[in-house]
């Protein structure tokens, strides 16, 4: 079974690349979106309007073109009639399928990973963001040497010479890329390096470090900026900030500080060389004591996004660390829909309860329990050898009274 939609105008506005997005159900175990919708908010995150959509069932991928003769056939005559400049995949494509779609298409074709990665290179502020998303474009682009289309060469390149990432790729050959490689993985070492003698110098001070971690615009950054104040970024936009930000938050129950840090988001198939180029960064994460997990509760698909999210927590190594599963967006649920308890606890199986609570970054709801289920963590409950009453060892040896067991452990 196939299918094709077309939209409603034909994307007359300038400076805008008219692409048609390509989905292929493989079966079961794959990822695939019927609505297309992902990609699309993809597509307008990197400058592109989105013109077309066609889907297709398969079940396996067409070694030459991925979607078989007939149904590339189907998507020529949508980008003649509609004038499109290019064509996104959802699934990745090999370097041989690309080629030879180009060839068959006319005009250039991307697919989910190089879209994520172009999307990730405009929007990286810091030096070490630049070097973590350069490392990862190179590491793909090494095999396959091609640009998307034109708006790319409007934009500032990353490898030291004018112009943008496409003309980059057409420029450097394989063994230039090798050597850019190296020298970037060297200096990204020194930054590693750097955050482990930062990360030591916290736990000598004894600062309890919580993480924001999340899909992609589940709210994570305006989370963020309500919880402690500040003017971070933030837009209702896929990968609307790339770089890690670190604050401190007061909390009055609690009666310290806590170092609390928005992180990248994460999204479905996130391309692993990103993954392992942003290794510093997510090393936040790994390091942290407590993790703030947001989930849109607004998304229909917010389960599928909240197992993304603990995949690439596992990849990381970040699985074992205590979490709290923040629902955000309280405000975009339906009155019907929404929870008799802002704070309870969910079963992730095997009698695993993680605590959850839901607010609203937006509207401030919810989030002064928020900040207490914070401080709950931050300054665990005493001992029984904190009772304030003098503990006798079974040889009669008196313990140490009140404060034995104080601090996080």
């Amino acid at each position: 079974m196939t299918s094709a939609t077309f939209s409603s105008e034909t994307a007359q506005a300038s400076g805008q690349a008219r692409a048609v997005l390509v989905g292929v159900d493989l079966g079961p175990g794959s990822s695939f979106d019927p609505t297309l919708d992902e990609l699309g908010l993809l597509a307008e995150s990197a400058g592109d309007q989105v013109v077309g959509k066609v889907l297709a069932k398969r079940k396996s991928p067409d070694p030459a073109l991925f979607v078989g003769s007939g149904k590339a056939d189907e998507i020529k005559l949508l980008v003649q009639a509609h004038g499109a400049h290019g064509v996104i995949f959802d699934q990745a494509l090999s370097p041989a399928q690309q080629r030879n779609l180009e060839r068959h298409l006319g005009v250039p074709v991307s697919d989910r990973t190089a879209l994520i990665l172009e999307i990730f290179a405009a929007r990286a502020q810091s030096h070490e963001g630049k070097l973590q998303v350069e490392l990862a474009r190179l590491q793909y682009i090494a095999t396959r040497l091609v640009r998307r289309w034109t708006h790319l060469e409007r934009q500032q390149g990353g490898i030291g010479t004018r112009g943008g990432p496409g003309e980059a790729q057409i420029e450097l050959d394989r063994r230039m890329i090798g050597d850019r490689i190296k020298s970037i993985k060297e200096r990204l070492e020194k930054v590693k390096r750097q955050r482990g003698t930062q990360r030591r110098a916290r736990e000598r001070s004894g600062t309890f470090r919580v993480s924001l971690v999340g899909y992609t615009n589940a709210g994570k950054s305006t989370l963020f900026n309500a919880l402690t104040k500040a003017r971070s970024y933030a837009a209702n936009q896929l990968f609307a900030t790339l770089d890690t930000t670190t604050r401190s938050l007061y909390l009055g129950e609690a009666g310290r500080s806590v170092s609390l840090s928005d992180t990248v988001g994460f999204i479905r198939d996130l391309p692993h060389k990103l993954v392992e180029a942003f290794q510093a960064t997510l090393q936040e994460a790994a390091d942290a004591n407590l993790l703030l997990h947001v989930i849109d509760a607004s998304s229909p698909l917010l389960h599928e996004q909240q197992v993304e999210v603990e995949r690439v927590l596992e990849e990381i190594g970040a699985e074992g660390i205590p979490q709290i599963l923040v629902y955000n967006k309280l405000d975009a649920i339906e009155p019907a829909q929404r929870p008799r308890a802002l704070r309870d606890e969910l079963e992730l199986g095997a009698g695993h309860r993680v605590p959850r609570v839901f607010v609203s970054a937006l509207t401030g709801e919810g989030l002064d329990l928020l900040r207490q289920m914070i401080a709950e963590h931050a300054v665990p409950p005493p001992s029984p050898a904190d009772d304030g009453q003098v503990q006798v060892l079974p040889d009669g040896t008196p313990t140490a009274g009140p404060g034995r067991a104080a601090g996080y452990h």
